[in-house]
């Protein structure tokens, strides 16, 4: 991954020193335009987020911190784009989780992570829905089944370079609901009968990320 540890650093350090610039002193971007090519996902700068009904009291929120991915990126035509996506389930994480929860949920009732240690998605096609709006219609493997998952996106910009980051850079925005009972999980699902008290069945997924991708080209004088 060409973002290091030492960019991240260089870059907040260079956010505090920009405070106290005017704007017209920030260096601006490449006006080269976002280039083809491959990109790798930027994981300081990914967030994956579920959400699901709890009691019918709240929409529990958690998130997967063990995320990687690969995209072939076409800002020019995007249904010509593809994305594959790893996460581990081990690296589910919630806020103030009390002791032993985050081991329950990858544990067998849930995740069941010690037999699918991985999940994934690729894409299959890439539908352009115009003004940077598009939907990805891919596979999900979660807990070892495999099943149609479209997600809904939209494509945040980029640029070519910049002065503080030498690679192309690209956002994206990405979201879709599954159900877990499709893929094994339903451990407390809500009964018929009583059909709020669990956790639902119903998960939606948010992904906002960037990607850091070719090496900005100068051109030779």
């Amino acid at each position: 991954m060409r973002l290091s540890a030492t960019f991240a650093t260089l870059v907040v350090a260079s956010t505090f020193a920009m405070a106290s610039q005017a704007a017209d002193e920030v260096p601006a971007a490449s006006p080269a335009p976002v280039p083809q090519g491959a990109y790798q996902i930027d994981k300081a700068h990914t967030s994956l987020l579920f959400r699901v009904n709890h009691l019918g009291f709240s929409t529990f929120t958690g998130r997967f911190t063990g995320v990687d991915a690969k995209l072939a990126f076409d800002p020019r035509k995007l249904a010509d784009s593809s994305v594959n996506v790893t996460i581990d389930p081990k690296s589910i994480s919630t806020d103030n989780a009390p002791d032993g929860f985050l081991a329950e949920l990858a544990g067998e009732q849930f995740l069941d992570a010690g037999k699918y240690p991985q999940m994934s998605f690729v894409s299959r096609a890439v539908e352009d829905a115009g003004n940077g709006n598009f939907r990805i219609r891919g596979e999900l493997t979660l807990h070892g089944v495999t099943k149609p998952l479209t997600l809904e996106g939209h494509y945040n910009g980029g640029y070519a370079g910049h002065p503080y980051d030498p690679h192309a850079r690209v956002g994206f925005s990405a979201r879709g609901t599954l159900k877990r009972s499709d893929y094994g999980i339903s451990f407390g699902i809500p009964a018929a009968a009583n059909h709020f008290f669990g956790v639902g069945d119903d998960v939606q997924v948010q992904l906002e990320t960037e990607f850091s991708g070719p090496a900005l080209q100068v051109a030779s004088r």
